[in-house]
C-alpha cells in the first residue's frame, strides 16, 4: 500500500510539473505578443500596429488614459472592459491597466478587397461569420476559404473569435493567405455589399429552401452565425436569400465549420460545374 502510495504521490508531482511546465510556456506566448502601458499602446496604435483586442482597466480616468480612449476612436479594434484583477493574472508587469493583444494578422477594409475582385474580372466570393467566437472552428472555416478561393472572411469586431495561435494552428496556415475584414459595424457592411451587386445568402435552420435550390454563381457572399444563436435577425432580415442543410438525423444542426464547408463548396459546384 505504501509503494502504491508513493507511486501514485510520483505521478501527481509530476503532473503538476507538467502543468505547471505548460503554464510558463503560455504565459511566455501570452507576453510575446502583448503590449503594456498606455504609452507604449498609445505609440502602438499611432505606428499603425494591428490589434487582436485591447484590455482596458474598469476604472481608468487619468489625463493619459482619456488620451489613450481618444486614440482609439474609429480604430476597428475589439475593446474590453476588465478588472484590474484580470489584468494582474496576465502579466506582473506595470500595466498601467491596459494591455493590447497584437494580431498575427494584417486586417483588410471591405471596401477596398471590393473594387479589387471586380478589377480582376473574378466573380466574388465572400464569407460574413457573425458571433463565430470558437477560434479552432474559425480557423477550420478559414482553412476551407483559403483552398476554396474565397476572397475574403468578413468579421465584427466586437463578437469574434480572437485570430490568435491557435486559430492559425487550427487553419493550417491559412490565414496568412487569405483576406480577413474586421468591420465596425457588421449590418454596415452588408448593406455596402449588397449595393456592390453581391447576393447575401443566409445559413439558417429556420429557412425552408434547401441550399442547392440556390443559385450560388452570381458574386455572393455567404453569411453563418453563431451555433447556439445564429445569425442576428436584424442581419438576417437584410439577407436577400436563406437557406438551410436538410438534416434526417437525430441531432438538430451541425458544427459551424462543417455547415461553412458545405455552402462553400455548393458555390465551387455551381460555378465550376463538377
Amino acid at each position: 500500500t505504501y509503494r502504491g502510495t508513493m507511486i501514485r504521490t510520483n505521478k501527481n508531482q509530476n503532473a503538476k510539473k507538467r502543468n505547471y511546465l505548460e503554464g510558463v510556456k503560455e504565459h511566455r506566448v501570452k507576453e510575446s505578443t502583448m503590449v503594456f502601458g498606455i504609452r507604449a499602446v498609445i505609440e502602438a496604435i499611432a505606428a499603425g500596429k494591428d490589434f487582436d483586442r485591447i484590455l482596458l482597466r474598469r476604472d481608468m480616468s487619468s489625463a493619459i488614459a482619456r488620451e489613450l480612449i481618444d486614440a482609439l476612436k474609429g480604430k476597428e479594434i475589439a475593446i474590453q472592459r476588465v478588472p484590474r484583477e484580470k489584468l494582474d493574472r496576465m502579466t506582473e508587469k506595470n500595466h498601467q491597466g491596459v494591455i493590447a493583444f497584437l494580431s498575427q494578422i494584417s486586417y483588410q477594409k471591405i471596401e477596398d478587397i471590393v473594387p479589387f475582385v471586380f478589377e480582376q474580372g473574378k466573380v466574388p466570393f465572400f464569407v460574413i461569420l457573425d458571433g463565430v467566437t470558437d477560434v479552432r472552428n474559425f480557423g477550420a472555416i478559414a482553412r476551407t476559404c483559403e483552398c476554396a478561393g474565397v476572397d475574403a472572411i468578413i468579421i465584427p469586431t466586437q463578437g469574434a473569435a480572437s485570430i490568435n495561435a491557435d486559430a492559425i494552428k487550427t487553419s493550417a496556415g491559412a490565414l496568412h493567405n487569405i483576406a480577413v475584414c474586421r468591420t465596425e459595424n457588421l449590418t454596415n457592411c452588408i448593406n455596402f455589399l449588397a449595393e456592390s451587386g453581391i447576393k447575401i445568402v443566409a445559413a439558417t435552420e429556420k429557412a425552408t429552401k434547401n441550399y442547392t435550390q440556390c443559385s450560388m454563381k452570381e458574386p455572393i457572399a455567404i453569411v453563418m452565425g453563431a451555433e447556439d444563436v445564429g445569425i442576428n435577425s436584424e442581419r438576417l432580415k437584410l439577407c436577400e436569400e436563406q437557406v438551410r442543410i436538410p438534416m434526417s438525423g437525430k441531432i438538430a444542426s451541425l458544427n459551424v465549420s462543417v455547415s461553412a464547408g458545405i455552402l462553400i463548396y455548393e458555390v465551387l459546384r455551381q460555378r465550376e460545374n463538377f
